[in-house]
């Protein structure tokens, strides 16, 4: 539950990719603080591992027209992915997306979880799907997510954002390169795994510069001229200038000025006099309008040549520079402050006007992030408009005041290559609250006060979604520390009229041990804020000491809010934030913290409801299925039983083992469609269906064919699957009859383990007069049939037939192992997932001679 910081700066690269050659591996792992291979602080990078990841996202960021792109690896924490490259966007200004739990409503999370990729062509899109992500990045743009894995290996999530498409779903073509692009980088991480490369990322993420976009390549052409007979030859570079075939050009010098601008051809003429009359080179730039319609700068230049020595003939030739704009000839003489940045964040241009408004030499400017050369940038809620010109591609105004009584024009007009910044001064505005992220002279304007809560908005959705205590608080470590910049969280639970620590995080090893289990009457305050219903707040340590003197204090110097958890005028708790320094709290910044205390307790009031209605459920599910199985001589039988963890709905998953009678086992597995109450009832009465059946002696398709009738009858509008066995453990003959089941696995004596494609009818439930073929099976001394439902063997976005030969591959396996270590491995992955769609029920049955049977342990 404790969590380390990560450091405040990601480690920031510039790779030109297809626009010039990629750095070396050894290179780049420097830039990214470790040696190839090397042990890195945080965790181990291999130095090949951030090339790869380089070279795949700029790719894929290429193919599809994006503007920015990021790969999350897994991490060296169960369930947690970290953001291991960024591209085209300054590390820093998302940290609170450098994490990510693969349980959350995110589509990295999703794309993880399933293996499936995810297109969102629109915002519109994305907050139908997941509203959480735009809830955190309330910006118009489009974003597709790509699997990273080889064959069943799973190595993390390929994201590229690009400008949203309204309208336009993202096309076959852009979904093929982006799935293409992430299998061929988990093709290159399985490699490096090959090459014993540990592929996980455990600390902050390498942030790399886009290409450029391609400029033309510069052109030159040459030209002679009579000036007697104005005629002029042009060679092939010339004419290609020109937009003309080689060989094409008029020949006069009319053909060359009309491609000009009107002043710039009077220019020639009189730059050809100057050259003739100096008997010198002479220079001049001109603008010519190329065959696309655009101008083009050219370099003119031109000397006299005089065979006969009177000087009337001119050569010279014409450069042209491509599109390049001479960005700080014109920015200099507009009358406002003009900034350039990159994609990174860092300043490549300050003209005259921006280093008088800023009051800091461009020395100091160039080259720098502009949250560090411009402090009060990194205001979180200007950071909130520049988030949304990089994503959105969108410029984007507003109002910054960054020192008292002083109020600046801001506009963010953004592009391929970066962020062109304009300031201008203006009036200080009549809307002047104070802020909601940090005690500072104002935002500007409701929207910007409204963009910088955008993180506790993505709390109170997150904890809509949160279902046990523990992901409640989790929701709140991840959301609420963020927004308000804390570090330290605590939350402790009522009961009995004493309250719990049930979650913390931050705080001195054991600090917080000492009060857990206080009761109400204690005078802290933690007991003290919820008594009395109001959040108590304290801007340093020593605020907090002089109020309550007795009571210890941690080595933390920063300031503390104690919050109640009260849910409908009912205690639920308290909740205690801490930060790292001393700071005010504004009365907004009270405000949104009460009411986000009340959003916390209902969730944990829902919660606590939840775990005991859960275990209620579990109780019931638990009385549905057999106590113990049947001893017999010659036969083990092991059952096994995992509810799903999605929801707290019982489930219609169930196995039986039933005296046939002769001596006779009947070994019967089941599923009812769908989960809850219903389903439950019904596997109730289905199961004791079977029982009566078989035990009356019945075949076993009649069992089956009168389980249908049942269903049927019963009008439950549900079908369930089963799987009947009847085996005479004396001779190992077994008749199996089965009706839209997942086939059982027969393991035999010497290993080998089959598939047993039996004759079936359909699900039972649909057709009153369906009919369920026999199929006769043989179990050798030391064979093991496994009955199963589709839960152990489904994954999503898998073909269930790949989650049978699993199955099947890791039975063969065991060998003779007892019977309940094999069961107990052969549900093992499944029991660790902490996202199990399904319930899961497994049934093995062992069939041994007196010879063959091993060390005999008590059946389960």
């Amino acid at each position: 539950m404790r969590r380390r910081a990560a450091r405040a700066h990601p480690v920031c690269v510039t790779w030109s990719g297809a626009a010039g050659p990629a750095p070396s591996a050894e290179r780049l792992a420097d830039r990214a603080g470790t040696a190839p291979g090397s042990a890195h602080a945080d965790g181990l990078v291999p130095g090949g591992l951030p090339m790869e990841l380089a070279g795949a996202t700029v790719r894929a960021v290429e193919s599809v027209g994006g503007t920015a792109g990021a790969v999350y690896l897994r991490s060296g924490t169960e369930g947690l992915l970290r953001l291991a490259l960024l591209a085209g966007l300054p590390g820093g200004l998302f940290r609170p997306w450098w994490r990510m739990h693969v349980n959350r409503p995110f589509p990295v999370a999703e794309v993880y979880r399933t293996g499936q990729p995810v297109y969102l062509a629109d915002a519109e899109e994305a907050m139908r799907r997941f509203p959480q992500l735009m809830a955190s990045l309330p910006f118009p743009f489009g974003s597709l997510y790509a699997p990273v894995a080889h064959g069943r290996e799973q190595f993390g999530v390929l994201v590229v954002l690009r400008p949203a498409t309204p309208g336009t779903p993202v096309t076959p073509a852009d979904r093929q390169s982006t799935t293409d692009a992430g299998e061929q980088l988990g093709a290159a991480l399985a490699e490096l795994a090959a090459d014993g490369r540990r592929v996980r990322w455990d600390t902050e993420p390498v942030c790399v510069q886009l290409p450029s976009l391609t400029t033309p390549a510069v052109r030159v052409g040459t030209f002679d001229w009579d000036l007697t007979s104005g005629a002029v030859s042009a060679d092939d570079g010339l004419c290609s200038i020109l937009g003309m075939a080689p060989g094409t050009f008029a020949g006069t010098v009319e053909a060359l000025a009309e491609r000009l601008a009107p002043e710039d051809a009077y220019a020639l003429w009189a730059l050809a006099r100057q050259a003739a009359d100096s008997g010198g080179i002479a220079a001049r730039r001109m603008r010519l309008l190329g065959p696309d319609g655009r101008s083009h700068l050219l370099e003119v230049s031109a000397r006299p040549d005089p065979p006969d020595g009177v000087g009337t003939r001119m050569s010279g030739f014409l450069v042209d520079l491509g599109t390049v704009p001479i960005g700080s000839d014109a920015t200099e003489r507009v009358p406002r402050a003009v900034v350039a940045i990159d994609r990174l964040g860092r300043i490549m241009y300050v003209n005259r006007h921006g280093e008088d408004l800023l009051r800091l030499p461009r020395s100091r400017m160039v080259g720098r992030l502009l949250r560090e050369a411009v402090p009060w940038f990194g205001h979180p809620a200007y950071e909130e408009y520049l988030r949304s010109a990089l994503i959105s591609g969108d410029s984007a105004h507003f109002l910054a005041g960054p020192a008292p009584d002083e109020w600046l024009s801001v506009s963010l007009y953004p592009g391929h290559d970066g962020v062109t910044v304009v300031l201008v001064e203006g009036e200080q505005p009549d809307y002047r609250p104070g802020s909601v992220t940090s005690p500072a002279p104002g935002i500007g304007s409701p929207a910007d006060r409204a963009a910088s809560l955008y993180r506790p908005v993505a709390l109170a959705i997150a904890l809509t979604e949160a279902v046990t205590a523990r992901q409640v608080s989790a929701v709140v470590t991840e959301e609420l520390l963020p927004a308000f910049g804390g570090r330290q969280l605590a939350i402790y639970l009522l009961s009995d009229r004493h309250l719990y620590l049930a979650w913390e995080t931050g705080f001195p090893q054991g600090f917080l041990e000492r009060f857990d289990g206080v009761g109400l009457d204690a005078r802290l305050p933690g007991v003290e804020t919820l008594t009395s219903g109001r959040p108590i707040f304290f801007e340093s340590m020593e605020q907090l000491a002089r109020a309550y003197p007795d009571i210890p204090l941690d080595t933390h110097v920063g300031a503390r809010a104690f919050l109640p958890l009260i849910a409908s005028g009912r205690p639920v708790g308290s909740c205690i934030l801490g930060f790292d320094r001393p700071r005010g709290f504004s009365p907004e910044e009270r405000t949104v913290l009460t009411a986000l205390a009340g959003l916390i307790a209902q969730a944990l009031e829902r919660a606590r409801r939840y775990d005991s209605e859960a275990a209620l459920a579990r109780g019931l599910q638990d009385a549905l299925l057999p106590n113990r199985l049947p001893v017999r001589d010659k036969v083990d039988t092991v059952g096994r039983y995992l509810a799903g963890t999605q929801g707290m709905d019982v489930g219609g998953d169930w196995y039986d083992v039933i005296d046939a009678g002769g001596g006779r086992l009947a070994l019967v597995i089941g599923d009812v469609q769908g989960h809850g109450v219903a389903a439950a009832a019904t596997m109730g009465q289905l199961r004791s269906a079977v029982r009566a059946f078989t035990l009356g002696g019945q075949a076993p398709q009649d069992v089956v064919q009168g389980t249908n009738k049942l269903l049927i009858d019963l009008d439950a509008g549900q079908f369930a699957s089963l799987c009947h066995v009847v085996l005479d453990p004396e001779t190992g003959v077994a008749s199996a009859v089965r009706a839209g089941h997942p086939p059982p696995l027969l393991r035999h004596p010497d290993g080998r383990t089959e598939v047993l494609e039996l004759d079936g009818g359909i699900v039972l439930g649909v057709a009153g007069d369906a009919t369920y073929p026999v199929t006769r099976l043989s179990l050798e001394p030391g064979a093991v049939l496994a009955l199963f439902t589709d839960g152990l063997v489904e994954r999503p976005g898998a073909d269930i037939d790949e989650g049978i030969e699993r199955l099947r591959a890791s039975l063969a396996e065991h060998g003779l192992a007892p019977l309940t270590e094999t069961a107990d491995d052969l549900i093992r992955e499944a029991r660790q997932a902490a996202d199990r769609p399904d319930d899961i029920a497994l049934l093995l049955a062992a069939r041994w001679s007196d010879l063959s049977r091993p060390a005999r342990r008590r059946p389960t």
